[in-house]
């Protein structure tokens, strides 16, 4: 026993009296008939943004460039881009055969600690929540920052503490938004993900234009596959890797199962519809560039697309850094939304203080939890230098995608009787693997302190693992004090555990046996 089921016993015996606290109406105004539970307000357009929005942040306008680097030719650097997709939509079809076998938020989280046990779940849970996502949602928060104050500091760097200011206004309205209400998270990802996909139809039209008026040379056949180097297998896996790290964010609508509507049908929908659509934007986009850029020109830019603008659009050239602007600020509101949801899974797991798993009584949002997330990316925003620590927490998360995808081979092999709306060919997961388990021993081998880092970031959870939720014998006093901080961040949260939907079926369900023994 891992001291999960017992931390959860825990918070069901506390949840009565304290929900009866914080639920008895002294306005009047409380509806008792309303159930106060996460609420399914995420349909298939809202799905599909949540995908794409989290995937398309600043990477694509940006720096496409590391592709090229590695891959050695135009030609050979878009069959990259192409074949990264197809892996992303391998993984992503996995992923939908979990997300609707356990249908429960919390990603790679909830499914890790489902099939492998509390503390592999718990080691991927800790090292996201203590730097893997307040670091991304930092650095995305000051490429917003930057774009932004850029034409107002326009031969030189913006201010440090300018850029962290606005860094942290961002945050902290976009935390309140999601705070207030799980409906004007949704849209503003609704809204922002067509910007996106807006500004990137721009690029791929005037390049679509480019070629129509005869500027194509570098995407000649003859010439495209011209390698500038000699490639090398560790060159093409670093293109690789640059490709799959544009790609990520694949996976985030797994975070949040539990607030689809009809998850088992719009879970995979919005996957079949997203990752296709990403692939050939994508390839697009990059088509467009070339139409141009020379090699020469995109591997010596900093910002590919306001380049691009320089270049084609004259006047409107600031266009670019706006949609820039415009593409980070919304792959903020998705990295909160969804990193919000892995705390709350967590929480409710007995992973994380219960406090973490409890929604406010009005407007059904997990506010503790996205209160969490905002602190530890203003701390992170405060400490300065956050490039390094992605570095070390690219490899773990790289490492989760394939721990996941191997679990379903597991989990098939421990409960072959469960229902399965979706059930991939094994094919898909094996192919995955087989490419995963190829990047990351290339990983370990040239990169072993970048890895090795982040293999030490992830095994310090052990230690708190066994403290905070294996030892289960601890002095009344501590459980005391965790009693009352808990009571008092319902008084001021307003929040409370949410009630059991009896309609919503989030536990896997097994097969009757077809024959007797």
């Amino acid at each position: 026993m891992d001291g999960t089921e017992t931390h959860r016993r825990n918070c069901a015996t506390q949840e009565p009296g304290v929900t009866d606290r914080m639920l008895d109406p002294s306005d009047g105004n409380e509806k008792p008939e309303e159930r106060v539970t996460l609420k399914k307000e995420i349909g298939l357009p809202s799905a599909c943004a949540i995908i794409i929005g989290n995937i398309i942040g600043s990477g694509i306008f940006i720096s496409p460039k590391g592709v090229l680097e590695h891959a050695g030719s135009v030609g050979f650097s878009l069959v990259v881009w192409v074949l990264g997709g197809g892996i992303c939509a391998l993984g992503s079809l996995c992923y939908a055969e979990l997300g609707v076998t356990i249908p429960k938020s919390g990603g790679d989280y909830s499914y890790v600690t489902e099939i492998f046990g509390g503390l592999v779940g718990f080691l991927l849970l800790w090292s996201a929540v203590l730097i893997m996502y307040p670091t991304t949602l930092a650095v995305i928060a000051l490429t917003f920052s930057n774009y932004v104050l850029q034409p107002a500091f326009a031969n030189c760097l913006p201010p440090y503490i300018a850029t962290r200011l606005l860094s942290t206004t961002c945050i902290l309205f976009l935390t309140w938004v999601n705070c207030s209400s799980v409906r004007w998270a949704t849209r503003i990802q609704d809204f922002f993900t067509v910007g996106k996909l807006l500004a990137l139809c721009l690029i791929i039209i005037v390049g679509l234009v480019q070629i129509c008026r005869g500027y194509y040379d570098a995407l000649r056949p003859s010439v495209a596959f011209e390698f500038m180097k000699e490639p090398s297998v560790g060159q093409i896996a670093l293109a690789f890797l640059q490709a799959s790290f544009a790609f990520s964010g694949w996976n985030f609508l797994n975070y949040v199962t539990e607030e689809v509507v009809e998850p088992r049908k719009n879970l995979p929908r919005a996957i079949y519809i997203s990752i296709p659509l990403v692939t050939l934007v994508y390839t697009l986009t990059n088509i467009a560039y070339f139409s141009s850029m020379t090699p020469e020109e995109l591997l010596a830019s900093n910002a590919v697309a306001v380049t691009f603008g320089e270049k084609l659009l004259g006047m409107f050239s600031w266009i670019m850094p706006i949609s820039v602007a415009l593409s980070t600020f919304g792959g903020i509101n998705g990295y909160l939304f969804t990193s919000s949801r892995l705390c709350f899974s967590g929480a409710r797991e007995g992973h994380l203080p219960y406090l973490l798993a409890m929604i406010h009584v009005k407007n059904c949002t997990p506010i503790p939890a996205l209160l969490v997330c905002c602190s530890a990316t203003i701390l992170i925003l405060c400490i300065g230098e956050t490039h390094d620590l992605i570095n070390y927490v690219s490899f773990i998360n790289y490492l989760s995608y394939g721990v996941t995808i191997a679990g379903l081979l597991v989990y098939r092999w421990k409960k072959p009787n469960l229902v399965r709306p979706i059930k991939v060919n094994l094919l898909v997961p094996l192919s995955y693997l087989l490419f995963w388990a190829v990047l990351l021993c290339f990983s370990l081998y040239s990169e072993p302190v970048v890895c090795g880092m982040g293999l030490v970031i992830m095994l310090t959870g052990v230690p708190i693992y066994l403290v905070g939720v294996y030892w289960q014998s601890k002095p009344q006093w501590i459980n005391s004090i965790v009693e009352m901080l808990t009571y008092a961040g319902q008084r001021v949260c307003y929040v409370v555990f949410p009630q059991e939907d009896p309609e919503d079926t989030t536990a896997p369900v097994e097969m009757e046996a077809k024959s007797e023994l």
